[in-house]
């Protein structure tokens, strides 16, 4: 597929991933009068204020109760309507995972949760709503899709898209704003990875804003004559199994980077697919059993070893094995 070809110029624009969820949904929401979308007192943080101004009938504000989001949630999708339910990564799927487990995905309800504020890129609101454990605690439950857009235009598509199945998702949205990579005309589907750049000495498979820093770090290895293949892997599950083994037969190295614990994320999802199909030397990036800390989030992501400076010194050391 073709980048955004303002792509590391000076016209480059930012914006956040959350921003897609409000705008995707309006856009949802003007299409079919089944869509609902639920909000446990965070709409303006959510960004989903302007459907509630659009469709204030099916708008619903539970108040500061993330389990019976998900309840209600499941209600309405028995009844046939299709609500997506909105909160930050750590009060849900966080705090009402049991709840989403036994009442949306054991009923196998098309509830759609799609949740902001992930990761580190939280910043200064510290390691109490940086969510790094999400993707682990949402794809090993059964029935679910696990999406992490890598930006606001993909995020968009990811709620249309979550829109019309008839399965419960998962959306991982940031609050910091990223860079435009795809764009309007970027095809989108659930499942199907997207290769950004080939190469054949090395796969970097990243998702949301590490995408950003596996291509920054992509093009410096090429000007080092480094052939680096770069794979934005949206979809965490179900996961593109096809065209992980293609990249790991074409380079024999696969280097993961993700803004999540570096345990039952996409990294691991990658191995197990490896493993089991085609043995590969393998390296994972993420957050090393930590906690995260308040501070500026390019400083924590530079701490916790997530810039494409760090991408570099882990793909030259990969290389060499």
């Amino acid at each position: 597929m073709s980048l955004n070809k303002h792509l590391f110029t000076e016209k480059q624009e930012w914006k956040s991933t959350r921003n897609g969820l409000g705008d995707g949904l309006v856009e949802v929401g003007r299409r079919n009068k089944n869509v609902y979308a639920l909000t446990a007192d965070l709409g303006g943080s959510t960004k989903i204020t302007k459907f509630k101004e659009l469709f204030p009938e099916r708008f619903v504000q539970v108040g500061v109760a993330e389990q019976n989001l998900a309840s209600v949630a499941s209600g309405l999708a028995h009844m046939g309507k299709i609500p997506f339910i909105t909160s930050f990564s750590v009060f849900s799927p966080g705090r009402n995972w049991e709840q989403i487990r036994t009442t949306i995905c054991y009923n196998n309800q098309p509830v759609k949760i799609t949740s902001t504020h992930s990761g580190l890129g939280v910043g200064e609101d510290g390691a109490t709503h940086q969510a790094l454990e999400d993707i682990a605690i949402t794809r090993a439950l059964p029935n679910i899709d696990v999406i992490v857009p890598c930006d606001y235009e993909q995020a968009k598509k990811a709620v249309v898209a979550v829109s019309k199945t008839e399965k419960p998702a998962y959306i991982r949205l940031n609050r910091q704003k990223t860079p435009l990579i795809t764009t309007k005309k970027t095809s989108f589907k659930i499942g199907e990875a997207q290769v950004l750049l080939e190469g054949k000495k090395l796969a970097i498979i990243a998702c949301g804003p590490m995408v950003y820093e596996a291509l920054l770090a992509a093009k410096k290895l090429e000007k080092e004559k480094v052939s680096v293949a770069v794979i934005n892997m949206h979809t965490i599950k179900p996961l593109d199994k096809k065209k992980i083994i293609k990249y790991a037969k074409i380079t024999k190295r696969i280097l993961t980077v993700e803004d999540h614990q570096v345990h039952g994320g996409l990294g691991s999802a990658i191995a197990e697919t490896i493993t089991q199909e085609h043995p590969t030397k393998m390296k994972i990036m993420g957050v090393k059993d930590k906690f995260g800390e308040s501070g500026p989030y390019q400083e924590l992501f530079k701490k916790h070893g997530l810039t494409h400076n760090e991408i570099i010194k882990e793909a030259k050391k990969l290389i060499k094995k």
